[in-house]
């Protein structure tokens, strides 16, 4: 093979990942635009059930415990969209929620025995 030959192997192997790259930053691109859209709609029900005390209350769950935060979330979007909740949902009411997944919450005990 000559230098000419090798060359152009290596400018067409480049030229290949340089497409193969460009291809994978658009379907990242892609899937982070997917993922904004949802965020927006799951923050536009959220608006349109809770009231604004109830959000203030949410987003201060949610900077303290972030995978509580969004079990709620899931669970109250769930309910609207089965049209289980008939008018917006306040702050007094949101506490009774948290309250009663609170309680329902189980507690692990480990117990350490002599030998």
């Amino acid at each position: 093979m000559s230098n000419d030959e090798l060359e152009e192997i290596k400018r067409r192997k480049l030229e290949e990942l340089r497409r193969q790259l460009a291809y994978q930053q658009a379907i990242q691109e892609q899937e982070e635009i997917e993922r904004e859209e949802i965020e927006e709609e799951r923050r536009r029900i959220l608006s349109l059930i809770l009231t604004q005390e109830a959000r203030e209350r949410l987003a201060r769950i949610k900077m303290a415990r972030p995978e509580f935060a969004r079990a709620i979330e899931d669970q109250l979007i769930l309910l609207a969209q089965n049209g289980r909740i008939k008018s917006k949902i306040d702050d007094d009411q949101l506490k009774e929620l948290l309250s009663r997944l609170a309680r329902s919450k189980r507690d692990i005990k480990i117990r350490r025995r002599g030998l």
